[in-house]
């Protein structure tokens, strides 16, 4: 049942940071929302769609500056790779090139939404996902399938992209939890350990 749960509600985060991000200036406070839901559900604390949108409040002063220049660096991204295609000497390389670029600013996007909290400043927030993003290759690597798994099913299925878009944002909060996750079992590691090592001295 709580699997089911978690899935409900990474379905209703889809959602609603879908319909936040339509007016493109949302963007990044939508995912942000979206993000601030999911960790709510797993948090145990509210869900509600007035607090959804009372995120998407909260995150969007400042937000929409950033949120336009992501817009545009995948609206040149695209472009580009639409103008390779049309075969032009040596597509392919930088074909591979803008791919590698819209893929690691996707990942950036990515864990600057799920880093997002009341009073940070997005430009301090995207400094800091840019610096996570580099210096914890797995977690990226992560993100990367996932966004890899999203592709492959809404060409398969489109239908498939609201739930799946969903998942994806559980992604990247799971991501962004993970080191404060392995750190609380390497201090109850040791906490386990300590009295054993008293009790043999």
């Amino acid at each position: 049942m709580r699997k089911l749960a978690l899935l409900g509600e990474c379905l209703t985060a889809g959602l609603l940071a879908l319909l936040a991000a339509l007016p493109v200036v949302t963007l990044l406070p939508a995912l942000a929302a979206g993000c601030a839901h999911v960790k709510a559900h797993v948090d145990g604390e509210s869900t509600a769609v007035r607090a959804f949108f009372g995120h998407v409040r909260a995150a969007f002063p400042g937000g929409w500056q950033p949120s336009l220049g992501v817009v545009a660096a995948f609206g040149v991204l695209a472009a580009d790779l639409v103008l390779l295609a049309a075969g032009l000497a040596g597509g392919p390389v930088v074909a591979a090139v803008c791919a590698a670029a819209g893929a690691g600013l996707a990942v950036v996007v990515l864990r600057a939404a799920a880093g997002w909290s009341p009073g940070r400043t997005w430009g301090e927030v995207l400094r800091a996902a840019a610096r996570r993003g580099a210096g914890d290759a797995r977690g990226s690597l992560l993100l990367l399938l996932a966004l890899a798994v999203l592709t492959v099913i809404t060409w398969q299925l489109p239908v498939l992209f609201l739930p799946a878009f969903g998942c994806l944002l559980m992604a990247a909060v799971a991501v962004d939890r993970r080191p404060r996750v392995r750190s609380g079992r390497t201090a109850s590691a040791r906490a386990r350990t300590r009295p054993r090592s008293r009790r043999a001295s």
